[in-house]
């Protein structure tokens, strides 16, 4: 008995330090009195609290405020230099990795393009990121401890059987699989206290898009990410659906035509297959446009919404009624109240198309949640996987009050 007290005594302290930790995280700087306010927490429990995380440097004085007659409320925050966190995007055209303080600035990043197929060699994937991660360690800025690492990945994360972390599934790019989580730690020489999350991008970048950028404030929406691939992720009930961490929104891979064009899975019809960047050059391609010799993804697509060719007008005219019409499907199922449109080719094409995307998505979606939905693009831009990825060792530190690395953290 004694023993379980301890636990349970343990427990309450960790629950009440994180309650105070997420509030100050996003709304603060906050005042005991207003902390106690919000969370319910009694005003010894508060001072407790706040005593002990600011003697643990969690939590630091920024200025005071007036009261009515009584004397100036001090207002607590959670300084930058608390932690610092590191986000990977494992793109489709390069590996991004961006060191963070805690309140999401970015100190430090290290890019490293792949070339076509890129993704086959998953060793030198591995490197890449092992190259990255050292580079953003070592740069010459001041910043806390690190709390922990984030990774994106294309494709389906799932736990190894044989307890060796994160395994991905990633057929677009030839991952079978991967034990990413196991090679990264090996590569990059990653001591087993260091928390490492490896991730779907699409829901990397739904968490950065739902804490920081167009999906706040919501409880039921859809992140797209459209790049080369196309992927979401649904939030409902303020919970990414699967889960944050693993699992997939895999809305590329729905079927948009029977026996339709050839999607990078091996599948035909796939949605991925008519709106994915690549795709989309595709068509134009076919329709006799095309990138111009050794232009990228990005610098293809941008110049096929600056066309004044008739066939590119088709190509971007039939892209938004495909876009529209899966995304009728998202509403259909989910009943969103916001969809967030995402990605680096999702914001190329949105600031363009999103009339007539929001067009389609009415003329093919039920009246009733199609009326509730707003459609809008993303505010965090092209680093939105890694900043989503970043948040993964954040939530952590949140979830645990602030507790120490390691496996008994």
């Amino acid at each position: 008995m004694p023993e379980r007290h301890r636990r349970t005594v343990r427990d309450l302290r960790r629950g009440n330090r994180a309650t105070l930790l997420r509030r100050l995280y996003f709304e603060g700087p906050l005042s005991r009195q207003e902390l106690a306010a919000h969370t319910g927490l009694s005003s010894a429990s508060i001072s407790n609290v706040t005593a002990e995380l600011l003697a643990d440097g969690l939590l630091e004085e920024a200025g005071s405020v007036g009261s009515d007659g009584g004397r100036p409320r001090t207002l607590l925050r959670i300084p930058p230099g608390a932690g610092s966190l590191i986000g990977v995007d494992v793109g489709e055209t390069r590996i991004r990795v961006e060191l963070f303080d805690i309140s999401m600035t970015e100190l430090a990043r290290s890019v490293h393009p792949l070339k076509d197929g890129g993704h086959g060699d998953v060793t030198h994937v591995v490197r890449l990121i092992a190259d990255g991660l050292a580079a953003v360690c070592g740069a010459d800025v001041q910043r806390g401890p690190l709390l922990g690492i984030g990774v994106g990945v294309p494709g389906i994360v799932a736990e190894d059987p044989a307890g060796d972390g994160a395994v991905v599934h990633a057929q677009t790019v030839g991952w079978d699989a991967v034990p990413l989580e196991s090679l990264l730690r090996s590569t990059a020489q990653l001591s087993s206290s260091t928390p490492l999350f490896v991730s779907n991008g699409a829901k990397t970048l739904g968490q950065a898009e739902m804490w920081f950028g167009a999906g706040r404030g919501a409880r039921d929406a859809v992140i797209a990410l459209i790049g080369s691939g196309v992927g979401a992720s649904v939030i409902t009930d303020g919970s990414a659906y699967g889960g944050a961490a693993q699992g997939a929104g895999e809305w590329g891979h729905t079927t948009m035509q029977l026996r339709g064009r050839r999607c990078r899975c091996g599948a035909r019809g796939c949605l991925e297959a008519y709106v994915g960047a690549e795709a989309v050059l595709e068509r134009w391609r076919e329709a006799g446009g095309g990138r111009a010799p050794g232009a990228d993804e990005e610098s293809a697509l941008a110049a096929l919404l600056a066309s004044e060719d008739p066939a590119a007008a088709e190509v971007l005219a039939e892209t938004a009624e495909y876009l529209g019409a899966g995304i009728a499907d998202l509403v259909n199922l989910f009943n969103p109240e916001r969809i967030v449109l995402a990605g680096w080719a999702g914001l190329q094409l949105g600031a363009r198309l999103l009339p007539a995307v929001r067009e389609a998505t009415a003329a093919y979606a039920l009246r009733y949640p199609a009326a509730r939905a707003t459609i809008e693009l993303g505010r965090l831009g092209t680093d939105a996987v890694t900043v989503g990825a970043a948040t993964l060792p954040l939530n952590r530190f949140l979830t645990t009050g602030g507790a120490p690395q390691g496996p008994g953290g």
